[in-house]
């Protein structure tokens, strides 16, 4: 009996040497990189991360990032000390005893948890060992490659312990964590749950952070309020056993609700975001235009900071007007149309945009006929629309749902300061999720009205008078295929006679059409180009009425010349932009000087005409309706058929354009009375500067004034605005009947 119990012994030593030394061998076989290379000492020493590029409007306002992982990194000193507190005594409360590894949570885990099934025991990784777990992900190879990680993880944490100090290496693990969502390192979920940077954390804030990291999705607190509020008061609990934490301070902060401010940094959502695209392709340009040797600027890892020129508070306003002002417009848009709207009833509009659309053209490329893929488009699903009053569940097709956002009115709005070009507002459609593309830098539209300006000041640089006085009278143009353009007023004008002023302000057609007439084609084309307007202009008579189409960045910049003594200016959206180390990079530097566009004079007297179309013209609703008192000019435009609204405001310290229509051209405001620039366009100004007008932080804008005119200036505007023809002139006239002529400008042969 003695001797087959020592045979037992014997057996189970060498059995247990055995274990014991193929253990080893598979340790050293880890070591050695048999199972796959481990970093040594000078990979670790070289950590670099991917870094999300910010972008900050002028007032520091973060609004914006540009990543393939959402991450900020920050410096120890910048995490508050009950940060580290917390995370210490929830996650590793030994951290500043052990070299790496923990061995007697080891133990713990492997005797209660392994043996005993007690899963309340916690785990036994220390933050070096989840350090080398982020720097180097696990993949998902089994359970028998689980045991190869988990021991390569110790080595690293061995190896990191020598490399870095124990400040360093929370700075690491608070850096690289992952908190779900994208989202990776400590300054990157403060902003996204609480919309503050990591230093600026409170005690409870930052306990609901480190509570998260048992298990992201799990203690979401957008997600989970009620478990995040738990694990909160946990991570609490332990600071308390911790003694970071006195028991009355950890149960005062445990009675406290759980509060966010989340911000998600989706390009598709949050502030400006069409503002946003443009500057990310304006990055990806400057990236690519200033490779280096030393340098490979990469707008999604290389962590740079983009500062804008963008007002937070002005975007803000700017977009809560939009909101209101369009989505009433849309329901009287509705309204107007009823039963007989296009979208309804134009079945060849219809079948164009199905046609059109990308969802029929893949139908096409899997194989299908054309009638197979426009029976494929009446198909019913559920899906998600959307609408001014959010989003719904219905039962429709993708025919249905393209007819659904074909009706939509769209939108384009930038504001810009007049001197130098710098973007203040920036809205390029209603919604960036549903309609990407931008109307104020990519749609090119009929100008309407808004292009007059342009042609008054050519006349004006011709020697034409302000007080000249042209016939309203609608002419029947014999060599323009009897083109006969007429005026929006009801009024019979065919005996009055209208200074340039009273024209302008009324934006009476056919005088519009006289004053370039004389002025000669070429030479508005020319004052255009040399006020900023790039856009190809159609040299044809038309154009007086803007039927050039425009983009609304550059009919901004050309009004600018009224206020900058007559020099266009180009609108830009980046200051600056710095690297992770706030070295600068690019500095915006001052357009160069360029001649005036028009003289200083007549710049003045451009304004006195353009004050005048808000005082008592086709803006004074301005003054009437929406009781606004600041110092404005600007020019209303509407065009054929009701299809674009325009209005350009000029205040003495900034200019602003919008526009209003349908990205489908075919379909139209029914009635001028809501279509035309005074009613679709202009209250998109008028209420952002009534919000404006409130508040005391915008009163150097609000309250600045126009310089004021001198003697001269107004000398040459002392005439009468109308003039009756005379007894003869209206006894030769047949109201009833055109009046027929040839075209001539300085260009007609």
């Amino acid at each position: 009996m003695k001797r087959s119990s020592k045979k037992l012994w014997k057996f189970g030593l060498r059995a247990l040497f055995a274990l014991f030394f193929c253990a080893l061998i598979f340790i050293l076989s880890i070591y050695v990189g048999l199972w796959g290379p481990v970093p040594g000492k000078k990979e670790l020493s070289e950590i670099e991360y991917q870094r999300a590029s910010e972008v900050y409007t002028a007032d520091s306002v973060l609004i914006g990032k540009f990543y393939l992982y959402d991450r900020q990194p920050v410096s120890y000193k910048n995490l508050p000390p009950h940060l580290v507190d917390g995370l210490i005594a929830i996650e590793d409360r030994r951290f500043y005893d052990h070299k790496g590894v923990d061995y007697k949570s080891l133990f713990r885990v492997g005797f209660k948890t392994i043996l005993l099934g007690d899963d309340s025991s916690g785990g036994g990784s220390t933050l070096s060992q989840q350090l080398a777990k982020n720097l180097y992900p696990r993949k998902k190879r089994g359970v028998f490659y689980l045991v190869v990680d988990k021991f390569k993880e110790m080595i690293i944490a061995r190896r990191l312990e020598k490399v870095f100090n124990k400040e360093e290496i929370i700075e690491h693990y608070l850096n690289t964590v992952s908190f779900g969502d994208n989202t990776f390192g400590i300054e990157s979920a403060s902003l996204k749950f609480f919309g503050k940077h990591v230093v600026e954390l409170n005690i409870e804030e930052a306990a609901v952070l480190t509570g998260m990291l048992k298990a992201t999705y799990r203690y979401n607190p957008r997600l989970f309020p009620e478990r995040s509020l738990t694990r909160r008061n946990i991570v609490l609990q332990a600071m308390e056993e911790t003694e970071a934490l006195n028991s009355k301070a950890a149960d005062s902060l445990a009675s406290l609700p759980l509060k966010l401010n989340y911000q998600n940094y989706d390009h598709s959502s949050g502030i400006a975001p069409y503002f946003r695209e443009e500057v990310r392709q304006l990055m990806e340009q400057w990236c690519k235009e200033n490779i280096t040797s030393e340098n490979n600027y990469n707008l999604y890892t290389s962590g740079l900071k983009i500062y804008t020129t963008l007002d937070f508070e002005m975007q803000s306003l700017a977009e809560e007007v939009m909101e209101k002002h369009m989505s009433s417009l849309q329901r009287a848009f509705e309204q107007s149309h009823g039963k007989t709207a296009p979208w309804l009833s134009d079945k060849a509009l219809i079948k164009k945009v199905g046609k059109s659309s990308k969802t029929y053209q893949r139908f096409l490329e899997k194989g299908l006929s054309e009638n197979q893929a426009w029976d494929s488009l009446k198909v019913k699903k559920e899906m998600t629309l959307a609408s001014w009053d959010g989003e719904f569940r219905t039962t429709a097709s993708s025919l249905d749902s393209l007819i659904h956002y074909m009706k939509f009115l769209n939108t384009g709005s930038i504001s810009i300061d007049p001197t130098s070009g710098a973007v203040k507002t920036w809205i390029g459609g209603i919604d960036f999720r549903n309609y990407k593309y931008d109307h104020v830098s990519q749609s090119r539209r009929q100008a309407g009205s808004t292009f007059k300006p342009i042609v008054y000041t050519a006349a004006l640089e011709e020697g034409i008078g302000p007080c000249t006085h042209f016939s309203a009278q609608q002419i029947e143009y014999k060599n323009l295929e009897d083109w006969s353009p007429g005026n929006s007023s009801e009024e019979n004008e065919t005996y009055l006679n209208y200074s340039m002023e009273e024209a302008l302000s009324r934006s009476v057609n056919t005088v519009s059409v006289k004053v370039m007439e004389q002025a000669g084609i070429p030479a508005v084309i020319k004052t255009a180009k040399k006020m900023g307007i790039r856009s190809p202009l159609p040299e044809l008579p038309s154009l007086a009425l803007g039927t050039g189409e425009i983009g609304l960045d550059e009919l901004v910049g050309a009004y600018a010349s009224y206020i900058n003594h007559g020099r266009p200016v180009t609108p830009y959206l980046i200051e600056t932009i710095e690297n992770t180390s706030g070295k600068v990079l690019h500095k915006r530097e001052s357009d160069r000087p360029q001649d005036p566009a028009f003289s200083e004079h007549n710049r003045l007297l451009m304004l006195e005409l353009l004050k005048a179309v808000v005082n008592k013209g086709t803006a004074s609703r301005l003054r009437s309706k929406y009781g606004l008192k600041n110092e404005i000019a600007g020019k209303t435009g509407t065009t054929q058929n009701n299809k674009d609204a325009w209005f350009i405001a000029i205040t003495p310290r900034l200019i602003h354009g919008s526009w209003v229509g349908l990205d489908h051209h075919e379909i139209g405001f029914k009635n001028t009375s809501l279509g035309q620039g005074a009613s679709a366009a202009l209250p998109l100004f008028a209420l952002w500067m009534q919000e404006l007008n409130q508040r005391p932080e915008f009163r150097p804008i609000t309250t600045a004034r126009f310089e004021k005119p001198g003697e001269q200036v107004l000398n040459e505007l002392d005439c009468k605005p109308v003039v009756r023809d005379n007894f003869l002139k209206r006894l030769f006239k047949n109201p009833r009947k055109k009046k027929s002529k040839k075209f001539k400008d300085k260009t007609t042969p």
